[in-house]
């Protein structure tokens, strides 16, 4: 019997196959691929972060629950936690001592809530950063402090001993991106409040807000809003360093993802596909010199790279 699903899939991967071939015919070299590895993971999982040292990664499941570490030099696991939503925008500190993750529970009611805990890995300290709520917005870490948006109202806390800094928070309210700045939030969507807002990021010198808008692609814009600047198409976009972004290339049907490469943007235009349509790649986190990508199998992957 003919299969419409099984040419369905094939039609898609064709499609993508042709538009990868075009789309890197068209591309300037971003930057210097060495090596794609492999990652021995204990156990199938998704890649929830890399430390900016790159001496460990956060693992988690599919649907975000649990947190471990797993460190690159030797093979070892910390759990972290094993509540749902804590592998879901993960943040470590500069100094790469301590995670900042969310956990979710419900109340009495049967509605969800998220709170907001850093761990100290060297001391094993953790604290509440923000108790149970049903509106955490967003929230940031510099070197000393952590800053949360609970209900469109800014908190912080120091983490260590140093004395919490005023540091810029993105956020997402209905949909809307959000900025506050010396304590005040206000809503900065660069395209309008007509369009939903989504994986937002500060680039790492915090004069740029990196973002995602929802069926028109990735932007960079100024921290008020202005000259926002379209990045590309690709989706999960995060930061490799001040002028250059990562993210993937994925098509599916809202169910099931067909095919999906890793991709690199400058700002001034320059696109570049790192990986090839062998392998599922979604997702990646970066710093200078890897970027980490996981698959829908539950692998992961490092790319090394120079500039």
């Amino acid at each position: 019997m003919f299969n419409f699903n099984h040419l369905t899939i094939m039609m898609r991967k064709l499609l993508f196959a042709l538009a990868l071939g075009f789309s890197m015919s068209a591309m300037g070299q971003v930057l210097q691929v060495t090596s794609i590895n492999k990652v021995n993971l204990p156990d199938k999982a998704a890649v929830a972060a890399i430390s900016p040292q790159g001496d460990y990664l956060l693992l988690t499941s599919a649907t975000n629950q649990g947190l471990v570490k797993f460190d690159l030099t030797n093979g070892q696991t910390q759990t972290l936690s094993t509540a749902p939503s804590a592998g879901h925008n993960v943040k470590i500190s500069p100094d790469g001592q301590t995670v900042i993750y969310r956990e979710s529970s419900f109340n009495d009611k049967h509605l969800r809530l998220s709170s907001l805990r850093s761990l100290n890995l060297a001391t094993g300290d953790n604290q509440v950063i923000v108790k149970p709520t049903r509106d955490l917005q967003g929230y940031a870490v510099d070197a000393t402090s952590v800053g949360a948006v609970n209900k469109g109202k800014f908190s912080k806390k120091a983490i260590g001993a140093a004395k919490a800094q005023n540091l810029p928070v993105l956020s997402i309210n209905k949909g809307q991106l959000m900025i506050t700045t010396g304590g005040k939030t206000r809503n900065i969507s660069p395209g309008g409040n007509q369009y939903s807002y989504m994986w937002a990021s500060l680039s790492p010198d915090g004069t740029k807000v990196l973002y995602y808008q929802a069926a028109h692609g990735t932007y960079v814009c100024n921290l008020d809003g202005s000259n926002a600047v379209k990045v590309g198409k690709m989706r999960a976009p995060v930061w490799y360093d001040n002028n250059t972004i990562v993210g993937m290339m994925d098509i599916d049907d809202g169910e099931f993802v067909y095919a999906s490469t890793i991709v690199a943007a400058t700002l001034d235009g320059k696109t570049q596909t790192l990986t090839d349509d062998a392998t599922i790649a979604m997702y990646p986190h970066a710093i200078e010199g890897k970027i980490v990508f996981s698959t829908p199998a539950g692998e992961a992957y490092m790319i090394n790279v120079t500039k």
